[in-house]
Protein backbone atom coordinates (compact mmCIF):
# COMPACT_ATOMS: atom_id res chain seq x y z
CA UNK A 1 0.00 0.00 0.00
CA UNK A 2 2.90 2.77 0.90
CA UNK A 3 3.93 1.75 -2.32
CA UNK A 4 0.86 2.98 -4.23
CA UNK A 5 0.68 5.70 -2.65
CA UNK A 6 3.88 7.72 -3.38
CA UNK A 7 3.35 8.30 -6.98
CA UNK A 8 -0.24 9.79 -6.13
CA UNK A 9 1.22 11.85 -3.56
CA UNK A 10 3.67 13.44 -6.27
CA UNK A 11 1.14 13.91 -8.96
CA UNK A 12 1.59 16.40 -12.03
CA UNK A 13 -1.16 18.53 -9.90
CA UNK A 14 1.43 18.89 -6.83
CA UNK A 15 4.19 19.79 -9.07
CA UNK A 16 2.23 22.63 -11.05
CA UNK A 17 0.68 24.14 -7.82
CA UNK A 18 4.22 24.07 -6.16
CA UNK A 19 5.36 25.63 -9.47
CA UNK A 20 2.63 27.98 -9.33
CA UNK A 21 3.51 29.14 -5.79
CA UNK A 22 7.28 29.26 -7.01
CA UNK A 23 6.19 31.26 -10.00
CA UNK A 24 4.12 34.23 -7.17
CA UNK A 25 7.19 34.60 -5.40
CA UNK A 26 9.50 35.00 -8.54
CA UNK A 27 7.18 38.05 -9.99
CA UNK A 28 6.85 39.32 -6.53
CA UNK A 29 10.51 39.65 -6.21
CA UNK A 30 10.49 40.96 -9.57
CA UNK A 31 8.46 43.69 -8.76
CA UNK A 32 10.12 44.09 -5.30
CA UNK A 33 13.72 45.01 -7.16
CA UNK A 34 11.73 47.39 -10.24
CA UNK A 35 9.63 49.26 -7.96
CA UNK A 36 11.79 49.51 -5.26
CA UNK A 37 14.94 50.77 -6.06
CA UNK A 38 14.82 53.48 -3.61
CA UNK A 39 14.06 51.62 -1.10
CA UNK A 40 16.23 50.43 2.13
CA UNK A 41 17.48 46.47 1.25
CA UNK A 42 15.54 45.58 4.40
CA UNK A 43 12.24 47.55 2.91
CA UNK A 44 13.08 45.22 -0.79
CA UNK A 45 12.60 41.97 0.89
CA UNK A 46 9.53 43.27 2.42
CA UNK A 47 8.15 44.64 -0.75
CA UNK A 48 8.69 41.04 -2.19
CA UNK A 49 6.77 39.71 0.87
CA UNK A 50 3.80 42.17 0.07
CA UNK A 51 3.92 42.17 -3.38
CA UNK A 52 3.51 37.72 -2.77
CA UNK A 53 0.91 38.59 -0.69
CA UNK A 54 -1.22 40.42 -2.36
CA UNK A 55 -0.61 38.04 -5.84
CA UNK A 56 -1.58 35.09 -3.52
CA UNK A 57 -4.86 36.75 -2.29
CA UNK A 58 -5.98 38.11 -5.66
CA UNK A 59 -4.87 35.27 -7.79
CA UNK A 60 -5.43 32.50 -5.57
CA UNK A 61 -7.33 33.01 -2.70
CA UNK A 62 -9.84 35.38 -4.74
CA UNK A 63 -10.76 32.71 -7.26
CA UNK A 64 -11.31 30.60 -4.24
CA UNK A 65 -14.08 33.02 -2.93
CA UNK A 66 -15.70 32.92 -6.18
CA UNK A 67 -16.13 29.00 -6.79
CA UNK A 68 -17.46 28.80 -3.03
CA UNK A 69 -20.34 31.44 -3.49
CA UNK A 70 -21.16 30.05 -6.77
CA UNK A 71 -20.63 26.36 -5.85
CA UNK A 72 -17.54 24.72 -4.30
CA UNK A 73 -13.94 23.61 -5.19
CA UNK A 74 -15.07 20.07 -5.75
CA UNK A 75 -17.60 21.12 -8.10
CA UNK A 76 -15.33 23.47 -9.92
CA UNK A 77 -13.49 22.93 -13.01
CA UNK A 78 -9.90 24.35 -14.12
CA UNK A 79 -6.47 24.94 -12.88
CA UNK A 80 -7.10 26.96 -10.25
CA UNK A 81 -10.09 24.44 -9.41
CA UNK A 82 -7.30 21.92 -9.43
CA UNK A 83 -4.39 23.57 -7.31
CA UNK A 84 -7.51 24.15 -4.32
CA UNK A 85 -8.38 20.85 -5.00
CA UNK A 86 -5.02 19.60 -3.92
CA UNK A 87 -4.80 21.52 -1.18
CA UNK A 88 -7.91 20.37 0.10
CA UNK A 89 -6.41 17.10 0.41
CA UNK A 90 -4.72 18.14 3.57
CA UNK A 91 -7.66 20.57 4.50
CA UNK A 92 -11.23 19.57 3.43
CA UNK A 93 -13.19 22.33 4.57
CA UNK A 94 -12.00 24.40 1.19
CA UNK A 95 -13.25 21.52 -0.78
CA UNK A 96 -16.93 22.42 0.05
CA UNK A 97 -17.39 25.90 0.86
CA UNK A 98 -16.51 25.97 4.85
CA UNK A 99 -18.61 29.05 5.67
CA UNK A 100 -15.76 29.90 8.20
CA UNK A 101 -13.33 29.59 5.44
CA UNK A 102 -14.54 31.52 3.24
CA UNK A 103 -15.32 34.21 5.34
CA UNK A 104 -12.49 34.49 6.69
CA UNK A 105 -11.29 34.41 2.46
CA UNK A 106 -13.90 37.13 1.58
CA UNK A 107 -12.06 39.70 3.87
CA UNK A 108 -8.50 38.36 3.15
CA UNK A 109 -8.97 38.94 -0.48
CA UNK A 110 -10.70 42.32 -0.17
CA UNK A 111 -9.30 44.12 2.99
CA UNK A 112 -5.36 42.19 3.29
CA UNK A 113 -5.47 42.31 -0.52
CA UNK A 114 -6.03 46.09 -0.72
CA UNK A 115 -3.54 46.69 2.63
CA UNK A 116 -1.10 45.09 1.18
CA UNK A 117 -1.31 47.38 -2.21
CA UNK A 118 -1.16 50.36 0.26
CA UNK A 119 1.03 49.26 2.34
CA UNK A 120 3.16 48.83 -0.76
CA UNK A 121 2.47 52.34 -2.24
CA UNK A 122 3.77 53.77 1.50
CA UNK A 123 7.04 51.98 1.60
CA UNK A 124 7.74 53.19 -1.92
CA UNK A 125 6.77 56.37 -1.43
CA UNK A 126 8.00 56.70 1.99
CA UNK A 127 5.29 57.55 3.45
CA UNK A 128 3.91 59.05 7.28
CA UNK A 129 1.54 55.90 7.64
CA UNK A 130 3.50 53.14 6.63
CA UNK A 131 3.74 51.73 10.18
CA UNK A 132 0.15 51.95 10.75
CA UNK A 133 -0.61 49.85 7.78
CA UNK A 134 1.90 47.44 8.38
CA UNK A 135 0.66 46.66 11.79
CA UNK A 136 -3.09 46.80 10.73
CA UNK A 137 -2.03 43.89 8.15
CA UNK A 138 -0.07 42.02 9.95
CA UNK A 139 -3.03 41.88 12.89
CA UNK A 140 -5.47 41.05 10.25
CA UNK A 141 -3.26 38.28 8.47
CA UNK A 142 -2.72 36.57 12.03
CA UNK A 143 -6.45 36.99 12.89
CA UNK A 144 -6.84 35.31 9.65
CA UNK A 145 -4.92 32.21 10.11
CA UNK A 146 -6.00 31.76 14.00
CA UNK A 147 -9.53 32.04 13.03
CA UNK A 148 -8.64 29.17 10.28
CA UNK A 149 -6.98 26.49 11.85
CA UNK A 150 -8.24 27.12 16.20
CA UNK A 151 -11.86 26.42 15.23
CA UNK A 152 -10.73 23.38 13.98
CA UNK A 153 -8.37 22.19 16.48
CA UNK A 154 -11.29 22.54 19.33
CA UNK A 155 -13.51 20.15 17.62
CA UNK A 156 -10.20 17.66 16.77
CA UNK A 157 -9.15 18.58 13.44
CA UNK A 158 -11.81 16.11 11.93
CA UNK A 159 -10.53 17.96 8.50
CA UNK A 160 -7.47 17.97 8.63
CA UNK A 161 -4.93 14.97 6.91
CA UNK A 162 -1.62 14.92 8.78
CA UNK A 163 -0.91 11.13 7.15
CA UNK A 164 1.97 12.03 5.28
CA UNK A 165 4.88 14.55 5.12
CA UNK A 166 3.77 17.05 1.58
CA UNK A 167 0.08 17.27 3.70
CA UNK A 168 1.24 18.02 7.00
CA UNK A 169 4.82 19.84 6.74
CA UNK A 170 4.55 21.50 3.19
CA UNK A 171 0.98 22.18 2.54
CA UNK A 172 -0.66 22.96 6.60
CA UNK A 173 2.79 23.89 8.14
CA UNK A 174 4.99 26.00 5.51
CA UNK A 175 2.44 27.29 3.58
CA UNK A 176 -0.12 28.83 6.35
CA UNK A 177 3.18 29.20 8.51
CA UNK A 178 4.53 31.84 6.50
CA UNK A 179 1.50 33.79 7.53
CA UNK A 180 2.40 33.64 10.32
CA UNK A 181 6.07 34.12 10.89
CA UNK A 182 6.59 37.07 8.52
CA UNK A 183 3.30 39.57 9.68
CA UNK A 184 4.98 38.37 13.12
CA UNK A 185 8.70 39.72 12.08
CA UNK A 186 7.09 42.98 10.24
CA UNK A 187 5.15 43.78 13.92
CA UNK A 188 8.64 43.04 15.25
CA UNK A 189 10.59 45.65 12.44
CA UNK A 190 7.12 48.12 13.41
CA UNK A 191 7.59 48.02 17.03
CA UNK A 192 11.50 48.68 16.37
CA UNK A 193 10.99 51.52 14.25
CA UNK A 194 8.07 53.45 16.33
CA UNK A 195 10.20 53.10 19.72
CA UNK A 196 12.94 54.49 17.59
CA UNK A 197 10.87 57.85 16.72
CA UNK A 198 9.65 57.78 20.26
CA UNK A 199 13.10 58.11 21.72
CA UNK A 200 14.09 59.90 18.92
CA UNK A 201 11.52 62.93 19.61
CA UNK A 202 11.93 62.98 23.07
CA UNK A 203 15.90 62.46 23.05
CA UNK A 204 16.85 64.11 19.94
CA UNK A 205 20.52 62.81 19.13
CA UNK A 206 20.03 59.30 21.47
CA UNK A 207 19.59 56.12 20.23
CA UNK A 208 17.12 53.75 21.19
CA UNK A 209 18.26 50.84 23.11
Amino acid sequence: MADGAAPALLSSVTLYSLAACAAQLALGYVLAQRLGGRSSATDRWVLVWLFYDAIVHFTLEGPFVYMSLVGTVATSEGALAALWKEYGKADERWLHSDPTVVSLEILTVVVDGLLAVALIYAIVKDKYYRHFLQITLCVCELYGGWMTFCPEWITGSPYLNTSNWLYLWVYLVFFNGLWVLIPGLLLWQSWLELKKLHVGKRNPGKKSR
